[in-house]
């Protein structure tokens, strides 16, 4: 089976550090590494739905690299901290990027994520073809 990585501009330094792929492509999928909602300086936003938004246009960056939109999600996971304390918040910002039929959805507490400030990271699955 064919697999091949997906490294949106400005992606490549990081995850090459990382050791890891943003996204890759195997099979009808495309999987996206789970996104931070960081600035392309590396700052966290300190405006929990600037960190919402920038989390998921990283995520669009990442499957346009594969030609895809974001209705070709079809599964998303997302980890966050403080997860009842902004969940109506990131339910708004999630609103504008999903689209029916929506994707399948589990929404985790952490106790933390590995980026400092972050208060969510957004991980998904997304079929080829489907856009």
């Amino acid at each position: 089976m064919e697999r091949r990585a997906l490294f949106p501009a400005r992606a490549r330094t990081t995850a090459d550090r990382l050791k890891l792929s943003p996204g890759i492509i195997s099979g009808d999928h495309v999987f996206v590494t789970g996104m931070t909602g960081s600035c392309a300086d590396g700052t966290m936003p300190e405006v929990l739905e600037d960190q919402f938004r920038q989390a998921f246009d990283k995520i669009v960056a990442v499957l346009r690299e594969a030609g895809l939109e974001f209705d070709s999600v079809v599964e998303m996971t997302t980890y966050h901290i403080g997860l009842r304390e902004h969940f109506g918040r990131f339910c708004a910002i999630r609103s504008e990027y999903v689209s029916d039929p929506y994707p399948a959805w589990t929404a985790v507490e952490v106790a933390g994520l590995r980026r400092e400030g972050a208060v969510v990271e957004i991980r998904v699955v997304a079929a080829l073809g489907q856009s």
